[in-house]
C-alpha cells in the first residue's frame, strides 16, 4: 500500500502520466489532499470511476491519522491529540493557538508535529527521551499529523499558520522522511505553507543541520544548548559529542551564513543544575557576537526530578543574557497542565 500523501506534485504527475492519464488528473488529487480531506480515494469525485478503480487495484490509499483521544487545556488555546497513525503505535500531536496579529484576524495556529515515536537522545529531562525509542514516522505520517488539525480548523474558519518539528523524536535522526514531509508540506501545489513559517529543532546533530543548510529552504533552526559546557551538556543529553557545544555553536552559524536565517539556541532552565549567574555569564561570552536567539525554557514538570527555577532566578538568568548583549527571550509555555509543552509528551501519559 502506498500513501497518496506521499508523493510530491512532480511525483503525482509522473504517476498519472504513466497510468496513460493526461498530466492535469495530477493536481485534481493534489487539490482535495490539502483541502477537502478525502479518507479514501472515492471520495475524490473530479477523478474518473476508472482511475479511481485503477489507484484502489494498484495498492494506493489515502492514509489518515485516527484520533484516539483528546484532552484540551483550560484556557483552550493548546489541544493535545494522540493519533494512531501505524496501525500498531501512536503519536502525540500539539496544536497551540495565540492572539490575531491584526484585529478581525485568525489566530496564529501552530502545529507541533512529532517525527518519531519515542526518541533515541535520551535527554534526562525530557518525557520523550525517557520512554526510549520506538520507530521512525513516514512523511506521509507526519503530514497526516498536519492534515488532521487542518481539518479540525477549518471548521472553525481558522487554518493552520505554522509548523514546527519539536514533538515527539529528533527529526535530524529520520532526515529524510522529516524533509519529504517539509518539501510537500511547503510546495505551492502540496499543503503551500510558507518555509518560513517552520521551525525545525535539533538536539545538534551536525551532519543533519549541514544537509539542512544545503536544501535551500528557508526555514528557521532551533538548536537545544542547555548547557555552556561539555561536562554540563553531557550530563543532560547522554548522546553529545565530547565537543557538542562548540559544534553546534559553529554549525550553527555556519547555518546562518548560508541561508540568512537567524538561529534559535533552545536552553531549558533547570533549578540548580544550569540556571546560576556564573552559566549564564559563561553562556553569554560563549555566545556575544555571533547574532542569534536565545530563547530560555523554564523546565516543565513530568521531566524526571528536575524541577522549574523560581521566577527571580528566570528573569536574571534573562537580565545577565540581555545586558552582554544577547537577543534573549523567555519562552511562553502552552499546555503544561496537559502535559503538551516541552518536553512533556510521551504517548503512555497523556491526560
Amino acid at each position: 500500500m502506498v500513501d497518496l500523501y506521499r508523493f510530491l506534485p512532480e511525483e503525482m504527475e509522473k504517476l498519472v502520466i504513466d497510468m496513460g492519464y493526461p498530466r492535469y488528473r495530477a493536481d485534481q488529487i493534489l487539490l482535495p489532499l490539502y483541502y477537502k480531506f478525502p479518507k479514501k480515494i472515492s471520495d475524490i469525485k473530479q477523478l474518473p470511476k476508472k482511475l479511481i478503480e485503477e489507484l484502489n487495484d494498484a495498492g494506493y490509499t489515502i492514509g489518515s491519522a485516527q484520533e484516539t483521544h483528546r484532552v484540551v487545556s483550560e484556557d483552550g488555546d493548546t489541544t493535545k491529540l494522540l493519533l494512531n497513525l501505524t496501525n500498531e503505535k501512536s503519536v502525540e500531536t500539539v496544536l497551540m493557538q495565540y492572539e490575531p496579529t491584526k484585529i478581525g484576524g485568525h489566530p496564529r495556529s501552530t502545529i507541533c508535529v512529532s517525527t518519531q515515536i519515542g526518541c533515541a537522545m535520551g535527554c534526562v529531562f525530557c518525557a520523550t527521551g525517557q520512554m526510549g525509542f520506538e520507530t521512525n514516522l513516514k512523511a506521509e505520517q507526519i503530514i497526516s499529523q498536519v492534515i488532521h488539525f487542518e481539518e479540525i480548523l477549518r471548521q472553525r474558519g481558522e487554518h493552520v499558520t505554522n509548523l514546527v518539528f519539536m514533538g515527539m523524536g529528533e527529526p535530524m535522526a529520520n532526515y529524510d522522511e522529516m524533509i519529504r514531509a517539509v518539501k510537500i508540506l511547503t510546495h505551492p501545489r502540496g499543503f503551500g505553507l510558507g518555509q518560513r513559517h517552520i521551525t525545525i529543532s535539533t538536539i545538534g546533530i551536525k551532519s543533519g543541520i549541514e544537509r539542512l543548510a544545503d536544501e535551500n529552504l528557508q526555514i528557521g533552526l532551533a538548536i537545544s544548548l542547555h548547557a555552556p559546557t561539555n561536562d554540563l551538556r553531557k550530563k543532560l543529553v547522554p548522546t553529545a559529542t565530547p565537543n557538542s557545544v562548540e559544534e553546534i555553536i559553529e554549525s550553527g552559524h555556519d547555518y546562518f551564513k548560508r541561508t540568512g536565517r537567524r538561529v534559535t539556541f533552545e536552553y531549558a532552565l533547570m533549578d540548580g543544575i544550569n540556571d546560576s549567574p556564573d552559566i549564564a555569564n559563561n553562556l553569554a561570552k560563549l555566545l556575544k557576537g555571533n547574532g542569534s536567539h536565545v530563547n530560555l525554557i523554564p523546565i516543565n514538570p513530568t521531566a524526571g526530578d528536575f524541577k522549574r527555577p523560581s521566577n527571580n532566578r528566570v528573569h536574571e538568568f534573562e537580565r545577565i543574557l540581555s545586558k552582554a548583549g544577547i537577543n534573549c527571550t523567555i519562552r511562553i509555555e502552552k499546555g503544561t497542565e496537559i502535559s503538551a509543552a516541552c518536553g512533556q509528551l510521551r504517548t503512555d501519559m497523556i491526560g
